[in-house]
């Protein structure tokens, strides 16, 4: 796939990386614009399957899906990401294991849809920092769960948690409900 490249680098194993991705339901907390899972197919990251998701923030949310187009497990993925009314986007993911953890790149593009109608430098500039953004989440998803894991972090010990965005104080805009997806998720398992 011919896009811009985002790195980014992690001290988690690749397979703790994989993990993530592998968890279905873990996609709306990493993932920039899914805003909620409805469903995850049980073959979920097997070539074929699916995430029913919903992409943007109430009360316009919009149901989508993203299929797995192409997998090598615990080294790469490719991705059909729906997000109508933009259209659809091919999605990769790669997993590289380094001396001092693992290298994260992704890559994407628009192959259908009005985006694609966009030249392609302005659907880059566009993709590159949501990108970017999503790498680092999924960075530190895979290191919260694998503080709760190493018991630095107690999650059946934690009474509230608190928060600033910028803005309007987590009231109507996405971070809110990107922090109870990624709260829900952290700790639904060890709890």
């Amino acid at each position: 796939m011919k896009a811009l490249t985002v790195r980014r680098t992690t001290t988690a194993s690749a397979q703790e990386v994989w993990d993530v991705i592998a968890d279905g339901f873990t996609y709306a907390s990493w993932v920039v614009g899914a805003s909620r899972i409805r469903a995850v197919e049980a073959a979920w990251p097997n070539v074929g399957a699916k995430i029913h998701h919903s992409v943007g923030t109430w009360p316009t949310l919009l149901d989508d899906e993203t299929e797995v187009l192409e997998v090598e497990t615990g080294r790469r993925i490719v991705l059909h990401a729906k997000a109508w009314p933009v259209g659809r986007a091919k999605v990769e993911i790669v997993l590289t294991p380094t001396d001092e953890g693992t290298q994260l790149e992704m890559r994407e593009d628009a192959d259908s849809g009005p985006a694609k109608a966009m030249p392609k430098p302005g659907r880059q500039a566009a993709i590159f920092p949501r990108n970017r953004e999503t790498l680092l989440r999924l960075a530190l998803r895979v290191a919260y769960r694998d503080l709760i894991a190493a018991g630095a972090v107690a999650a059946d010990e934690i009474v509230a948690i608190f928060g600033k965005t910028e803005g309007n104080g987590c009231v109507n805009d996405f971070t809110r409900p990107f922090a109870v997806v990624a709260l829900k998720a952290a700790l639904a398992a060890p709890l």
